[in-house]
């Protein structure tokens, strides 16, 4: 699973710094993404074309439905985006370098698309009418809802009786600008760390690791990970605690002890009273003579 995240994102960085300048137009956008209803999602997107290098500031870029090109959900002019998607869309990367991510924002159920890219090159501010112009339509992504946010998972070892202990939580999600909020239902005698990554392109994920040292009184307590998603959307994943108790052998070892020891005074005893006759009967022997 590493190794194929590692060769997508590598790809991915590969196509994000080709020059945006090539033999014709391409555009490179993930085909189908989830999206949780009420939060918000990043669409990967990167293209080239075949024209002289122009800055971002000569380039135009938007977001339509794949339908009609005429239904804009992303425009620099607000007023010409469907009122159903005006203030929701935004531009992420720089035009001048290829990146055309797009952000959606408050996810709604009938966002599902498909969505395409289309670039105008307007070589002066007030070149409307270029030719030079593209919409990817063989290019475009499609949202697939999600109603409630998937559970979290739990990574942990069994813990031990006073060992250091720690269980990872995990939360996958879309955009990156509302990271979803791990909480624990744990006391203050805890450590928290948390994580934030990419796991591929649109693709990210949170991590929170809990550490603490393990107490007899720990033992079938359960532990519980909350996911926070933006949307007020939330979801949880639990584990009961099975602490695994040091072995103690004092019942056995201070009984020995205490055997053994009495062996050795009740040993040395008879030494000293064996030696003590021995000597009495020497001086018996000499007192005879």
């Amino acid at each position: 699973m590493g190794t194929l995240i590692m060769k997508k994102n590598i790809t991915y960085l590969i196509i994000l710094s080709t020059p945006v300048c090539s033999e014709e137009w391409k555009a490179s956008v993930l085909k189908n993404i989830e999206a949780l209803v009420g939060s918000c999602v990043v669409v990967p997107c990167s293209f080239s074309h075949p024209k002289e290098s122009l800055p971002t500031s000569r380039m135009r870029g938007l977001w339509h439905h794949s339908r009609d090109m005429k239904h804009l959900i992303y425009y620099e002019d607000s007023t010409m985006v469907m009122e159903n998607f005006r203030g929701r869309t935004r531009l992420l990367g720089e035009l001048g370098k290829g990146n055309c991510s797009l952000e959606i924002k408050e996810i709604k159920d009938h966002d599902n698309g498909p969505f395409c890219f289309r670039i105008e090159l307007a070589r002066t501010g007030t070149d409307t009418g270029t030719k030079d112009k593209f919409s990817f339509k063989e290019d475009c992504v499609t949202l697939q809802m999600l109603t409630n946010p998937k559970d979290p998972e739990l990574t942990y070892k069994d813990p031990v009786e006073g060992h250091p202990f720690s269980i990872t939580c995990f939360a996958t999600h879309t955009c990156p600008t509302f990271r979803p909020k791990l909480k624990w239902n744990t006391g203050t005698e805890v450590q928290i760390t948390e994580r934030h990554r990419e796991l591929h392109p649109g693709f990210w994920e949170m991590s929170s690791v809990l550490s603490f040292v393990p107490t007899v009184n720990d033992d079938h307590k359960e532990v519980t990970c909350t996911a926070q998603f933006n949307g007020e959307k939330m979801s949880t994943a639990k584990m009961t605690l099975y602490v695994k108790r040091m072995e103690n052998y004092n019942h056995i070892i201070i009984p020995v002890a205490v055997a053994i020891g009495l062996v050795a005074i009740f040993g040395g005893l008879c030494f000293l009273m064996m030696k003590k006759y021995s000597m009495f009967n020497r001086l018996s022997r000499l007192s005879r003579r």
